[in-house]
């Protein structure tokens, strides 16, 4: 088995002179499920942002799947390009984009940033559909969904890119409570398949359930 799929050392973040992230230390295992857990402010998010790549961090050094991200390091845009294609990122708000079909929702991010033809990239993102239950709503828009379908779609997004790693920031505090169950299963089933997640949430009962 791979281990240490993440290993972040010494990761230190301010915002205005706020420290945000204090010399953070933490390894994630490959085909781990990992919760992080916290009040609201304490840096959750700000250490899932810094981890793909969208948040420039202080100081401190990131590896994920052997690609090393270090601040100031001459190859840094393009080491943080290439984690953005090996890590995925699942929002609290969804994301979707709302003039895509759900369908290409799923199917055009593969075809821009890895080139996949369209008939492919479709192909696959039926797939991803079935696997979290909607594929019948392959053909509908975003709004039409409910906030629970258009989260599975999401993770069905980050699924299509093959990441190494799935981050999730909150990805259920946007939903009625009715609506938490089916975006978790999809959750548990993807740690069945072994593949490497990493879950902000204030869902205590999922990670006591689900978290290695």
């Amino acid at each position: 088995m791979e281990q240490h799929l993440i290993e972040i050392e010494g990761l230190k973040k301010t915002f205005q002179g706020n420290p945000v992230l204090n010399g953070i230390n933490l390894r994630v295992d490959a085909h781990q499920l990992t919760i992080l857990i916290g009040p609201s402010g304490c840096g959750k998010s700000t250490l899932l942002r810094c981890l793909n790549g969208l948040e420039q961090f202080d100081e401190g050094r990131i590896t994920i799947g052997g690609l090393t991200l270090e601040k100031n390091h001459r190859e840094y845009k393009r080491t943080a390009h290439n984690l953005r294609m090996t890590v995925g990122l699942v929002f609290q708000s969804f994301n979707l984009f709302p003039h895509l079909s759900v369908l290409d929702n799923v199917a055009y991010p593969p075809m821009i940033v890895k080139g996949f033809s369209k008939p492919d990239a479709r192909a696959q993102a039926m797939t991803l559909l079935e696997k979290v239950g909607l594929r019948d709503k392959a053909e509908m828009a975003p709004e039409q969904l409910s906030g629970g379908q258009q989260q599975r779609a999401a993770i069905a997004r980050a699924l299509a890119m093959k990441p190494k790693v799935l981050l999730y920031d909150e990805p259920t505090s946007a939903l009625d409570p009715a609506l938490v169950d089916e975006v978790l299963d999809v959750m548990k089933e993807l740690d069945s398949e072994g593949i490497t997640q990493l879950v902000v949430t204030h869902e205590m009962r999922f990670a006591r359930d689900a978290a290695d």
